[in-house]
């Protein structure tokens, strides 16, 4: 079945759903209008859906072709949510909302998915089994995706596999970028609040310095990288944020650290936890202060199945040959929240090619300028689409 030819002939559909959702950007847990869209498009459809997690949508394609005997369900998903930023891009479908922008692609992910629906669900006397739609909010910040599996868009049908994708704008529109096991990091923000015993600058015998217990527990916890996780693995802390003091001859009271720890494994998210802790408690009591340390549990790694891999290898070469599937060679130390579905079911995620360098639009995500080559919203329909067929139709 050619599902780039059914994608293209609805392109200009897509590209006006696309238009119309990049214009009017809402956060997360806020995305009333883009999840009204959404539904007013089901409904059109005729297809069954209900709200979860707020603002977001889990739809029901039912297959007509379904052996009682083993009925399958495969779950594609659309994160919706855009970004708090100001959109500085000159082009007749800029943001209309001041200070919001999909500057991550989401409007696109979004109206891919509502296209694999049309198609699909235009089908569905052939799918030997069942697709749910998961239409994820608030991807951006506190994860929607966990939200939606507590109510459950995993069960009733359950769902065996699920499949995601990302617009990237380091990838041609017409290629794919793909690669097996971990393709996002896990992530842990912390705040280390280092509490001392302020006094007059001149006089710092007086006091426990604040400032320089922050400082050595910066320095040092970049020795665990360096020297205590495999270099073959890639992990990171970053300090990105550091509070404290008032003036230039004042020793403060406390001094607050915030940062980010991005792993890569189970076992090394707990390990870099576990030192962070240790070393900021170790360096704080050698040097008379304390700190009261808050480590959040932010997304997990995303895992992608081996075995779907190779599915969506062999579903994506009739839509842009194999020359245009990119076999990455590293993980990406950034997160995303469809690691909590990839945590749950055989899961694969991959890149979506959205640049054109020719035109400029490779402007990175989450910037002002971000934009996508509008061509690769039908090879992500197709993709979708196929992957999902041929899920439900093989042995």
């Amino acid at each position: 079945m050619d599902f780039f030819k059914k994608a293209e002939a609805i392109k200009d559909e897509l590209i006006e759903i696309r238009r119309d959702i990049h214009e009017n950007p809402e956060l997360g847990f806020e995305e009333y209008r883009t999840s009204q869209k959404i539904k007013d498009f089901l409904d059109k459809e005729g297809i069954p859906y209900k709200t979860v997690a707020n603002t977001g949508v889990c739809a029901l394609i039912e297959g007509g072709a379904v052996s009682k005997d083993n009925i399958k369900t495969i779950a594609l998903r659309g994160d919706i949510d855009a970004l708090p930023l100001k959109d500085n891009k000159s082009c007749i479908y800029s943001s209309k909302v001041e200070g919001k922008m999909h500057a991550c692609g989401h409007d696109a992910h979004t109206t891919i998915l509502l296209g694999a629906a049309k198609i699909l669900n235009s089908i569905k006397s052939e799918l030997k089994g069942n697709v749910k739609l998961l239409f994820e909010p608030a991807e951006e910040t506190v994860g929607g995706a966990r939200y939606m599996i507590k109510e459950g868009v995993l069960e009733e049908p359950y769902v065996d596999a699920v499949i995601g994708l990302h617009v990237s704008e380091n990838i041609e529109a017409g290629k794919i970028g793909i690669k097996k096991d971990v393709f996002n990091a896990a992530s842990n923000p912390f705040t280390i609040k280092v509490k001392g015993k302020g006094g007059h600058g001149a006089h710092p015998e007086h006091t426990i310095d604040p400032v320089l217990i922050a400082s050595n527990i910066i320095v040092t916890l970049q020795s665990v990288v360096s020297r205590e996780i495999p270099p073959v693995y890639p992990a990171v802390i970053t300090v990105g944020s550091i509070h404290g003091g008032t003036a230039q001859n004042i020793i403060p009271e406390e001094v607050e650290i915030k940062g980010i720890m991005r792993t890569m494994t189970a076992e090394h998210r707990e390990y870099v936890k576990k030192r962070l802790v240790e070393i900021s408690k170790g360096i704080a009591t050698s040097l008379r202060g304390e700190v009261e340390i808050d480590i959040e549990e932010s997304y997990p790694c995303l895992y992608n199945d081996d075995n779907m891999v190779e599915l969506l290898k062999t579903t994506a070469l009739p839509v842009v040959g194999k020359e245009n599937i990119i076999n990455l060679q590293h993980p990406s130390m950034g997160v995303e929240s469809f690691a909590y579905f990839s945590m749950e079911r055989p899961a694969v995620f991959y890149f979506l090619g959205s640049a054109n360098f020719e035109k400029g639009i490779n402007h990175p995500a989450h910037s002002n300028l971000f934009d996508i080559d509008e061509k690769c919203i039908p090879i992500g329909v197709a993709i979708q689409c196929n992957t999902a067929f041929e899920y439900l139709t093989r042995e």
